[in-house]
């Protein structure tokens, strides 16, 4: 039910700025895109692009014998007031996928909890696989996807 989600990953307008910054664009360029007066600061290239708090997860690996990927993440619950989400992993063989922490419990509407997800292993018949996260709430299943894929 998309009007219920239970979840969300939320992002802001300074989440995709620091993106376009670990993009390399120049302060001109994400003016000219932002139409204020948006910078690249120090911290705003520390972060990682996998870091983008988006729902899905995309990893790009040059050898696909040695997959080692990190990525966080912030969601924010709008569903029931009390209530806990397990996370639920599917992933082909070879591929190791942990989340932490693996239980997420909320007090309140608009609480928001971070966690890490975590693909390690390797796949070496294919170039590309495919996984999921799914966040169980009993009401409400969060699914997110998850690639991995080789780069050459």
């Amino acid at each position: 039910m998309a009007p219920y989600p239970g979840l969300v990953y939320d992002l802001n307008g300074q989440d995709y700025v620091n993106f376009l910054c670990l993009q390399g664009y120049s302060d001109k360029l994400l003016q000219t895109i932002t139409g204020d007066n948006s910078r690249c600061s120090s911290k705003s290239n520390n972060g990682k692009v996998n870091d983008l708090n988006y729902p899905s997860f995309a990893l790009s690996i040059k050898d696909p014998k040695f997959i080692n990927g990190a990525f966080h993440r912030t969601v924010t619950n709008v569903g029931s007031s009390n209530s806990t989400y397990i996370a639920k992993i599917a992933a082909p063989l070879g591929l190791k996928i942990s989340v932490n922490p693996s239980v997420l419990s909320f007090s309140s509407v608009g609480e928001k909890k971070s966690f890490a997800l975590i693909i390690t292993g390797s796949m070496e018949k294919s170039s590309l696989a495919s996984a999921s996260l799914v966040w169980d709430g009993g009401a409400f299943q969060v699914r997110s996807p998850i690639i991995v894929y080789v780069v050459v």
